[in-house]
């Protein structure tokens, strides 16, 4: 698909309520999709633990069009993507859907432009805007999808951008400048509900996996230049999990799930294991914590619903025998733990999930062995953002805008609610002392701080 390129920077006021308090420089930042530890954060007196539309609201800022990207954070640089329609677009539904509804395959009205926005961490005020693409699209979306799905990353010194809809990868500097862009190709999943996959960065490339029917595949590019260091393709027909770079103490490895297969290939694209038994319509990210790494899927109609514990060093096909529940590399698997959109959470020991469908349930994170099961959060409530905790707190950011504050521990003890009253799906940056939360159209930034003098 050809579209239009677009290199004008403009610069947008944004609308900012609330207090406004500088941070205190702080190490740390939020470079990608769930930060540095997969949602788990360092306790910080700064954070949140409540807060509303006003409460401990340091500032709030218009975000235009439809993206369900999450915030990443660098520095004073807080930032965003989108996608603007020139026309009137069926607005996203929450909820699960029944097969067979007319949910899926939703194409787009009319052109789209594709947008990164940079706001001041401090202040909320819009930095720059750059307009990367504009064109219709060529593939459709799931109602409750966006056209901007994926999550940026950034290494400090650029951010890397990648919008499966129109096949385009760009880094720009953190000045909002293009240093480069790349057309990968546009493909359409089997059931045509859009594409979410974010890219992964990792010393000095830029891995991109995009599952569909026409040609499956990783491709490693390098960061500096754009230029492809390899690809490979992929026996795969759909996916929206993010390939997962693995550090851990035997090598690195770059860890991709798959409906059919999950994968694991070094850092020169051979494959070095793989494993079968996920279900249709793989979404959670893999992540690794205490030298596992965590794999898991969990369509709500289909069967198993799996989660794997791995630990480094496997090779070749581990799959599991029937009626076994581990083997050498796989530490302990639960048939029916896996969820939908939402990846799992490790805090504290603890391997907590968080269904779809409003239910949170807890399990040691080396054994797999149940803490407590299935209990539900609220009824009518979905889910999609991922879980993130600290200060003992575990967070759940339901579709509805409301955060359920649940006590870390061996009990179920849900403590607040916390209402932004707007649709959220995108999984939160907490970096600093504050939480970069975002909803349907605005971004706002929460912290204990917001009432501190200027």
């Amino acid at each position: 698909m050809r579209g239009t390129w677009l290199i004008g920077l403009v610069a947008v006021p944004a609308i900012v309520v609330g207090a406004t308090a500088p941070s205190a420089a702080q190490p740390g930042q939020w470079p990608g999709f769930r930060g540095p530890a997969a949602g788990a954060v360092a306790d910080d007196p700064r954070l949140p633990e409540t807060w509303s539309e006003t409460e401990n609201v340091v500032w709030v800022a218009d975000v235009p069009g439809l993206g369900w990207s999450s915030p990443v954070v660098w520095d004073d640089h807080v930032f965003v993507t989108t996608a603007v329609s020139a026309g009137d677009e069926p607005p996203p539904q929450p909820g699960l859907y029944d097969p067979g509804a007319d949910f899926g395959a939703t194409p787009a009205a009319a052109a789209h432009r594709w947008f990164v926005h940079d706001f001041d961490f401090s202040t909320g005020d819009m930095r720059w805007v750059r307009e990367l693409y504009s064109a219709v699209p060529a593939i459709e979306r799931h109602i409750k999808n966006s056209f901007a799905s994926e999550t940026p990353v950034t290494d400090g010194e650029r951010l890397y951008v990648y919008f499966g809809t129109v096949g385009l990868v760009a880094a720009l500097d953190l000045e909002g400048d293009i240093v480069w862009t790349r057309e990968v190709g546009v493909f359409n999943g089997w059931q045509r509900f859009g594409t979410a996959a974010s890219p992964a960065l990792h010393d000095g490339r830029l891995y991109i996996v995009n599952d569909n029917t026409t040609g499956s595949f990783l491709l490693a590019l390098d960061a500096r230049t754009g230029d492809t260091v390899w690809r490979v393709e992929r026996d795969e027909n759909e996916n929206w999990a993010s390939p997962f770079v693995w550090e851990n103490d035997v090598r690195t490895e770059i860890v991709t799930a798959g409906r059919r297969r999950v994968r694991s290939y070094d850092l020169d694209g051979r494959e070095l294991w793989d494993i079968g038994g996920m279900t249709v319509n793989v979404v959670p990210t893999p992540f690794a914590r205490d030298g596992l790494v965590y794999i898991s899927s969990g369509y709500p109609g289909g069967m198993p619903r799996p989660v794997y514990a791995i630990r480094a060093g496997a090779s070749g096909d581990i799959s599991l025998a029937p009626g076994d529940t581990g083997n050498d590399y796989v530490v302990w698997y639960q048939p029916m733990l896996g969820t939908y959109n939402t990846s799992a959470l490790v805090y504290e020991g603890a391997y907590y999930t968080l269904l779809d469908r409003g239910f949170l349930l807890s399990h040691d994170a080396r054994t797999g062995r149940e803490i407590y099961g299935r209990t539900r959060i609220r009824p009518g409530t979905g889910f999609t953002a991922s879980p993130w905790a600290y200060n003992d707190r575990i967070f759940l950011l339901g579709e509805d805008g409301d955060t359920f504050v649940v006590r870390a521990g061996p009990e179920f003890e849900l403590l607040h609610t916390n209402s932004l009253d707007e649709m959220a799906l995108a999984t939160p940056a907490v970096v600093r002392g504050s939480l970069i939360l975002r909803t349907q159209s605005k971004l706002y930034r929460i912290s204990n701080e917001a009432g501190s003098p200027r």
